[in-house]
């Protein structure tokens, strides 16, 4: 059994998918500590990865898609929430810094 190799390219919008980043950025911001990322990360991802299943299942393109034959990349979605989310915690605190 071979496995199978994929492009950079398809890891690569894994974790741009727009629901993750959204979620992730959103609730990071609403964060009150940092260990709540964490906690924001897998709830991105989990959302994102329900968005991505049901768009692919009806058909519509999407940047990140699922599907049962095709990549799913969960670790790389799962990074990619937690540094999202770490980004809008920490824009969150440097905006209470200087405002």
């Amino acid at each position: 059994m071979t496995v199978p190799v994929y492009p950079f390219e398809v890891w690569i919008w894994a974790a741009f998918d727009p629901v993750l980043i959204g979620i992730a950025l959103i609730m990071g911001w609403k964060s009150d500590q940092f260990v709540k990322v964490i906690l924001v990360s897998l709830m991105a991802f989990a959302v994102s990865v329900l968005v991505s299943w049901a768009v692919t299942a009806l058909g519509i393109p999407w940047p990140a898609p699922i599907s049962h034959d095709g990549p799913t990349f969960f670790p790389v979605r799962w990074m990619a929430a937690f540094v999202w989310g770490a980004l809008g915690f920490l824009a969150h605190q440097i905006y209470r810094r200087f405002a």
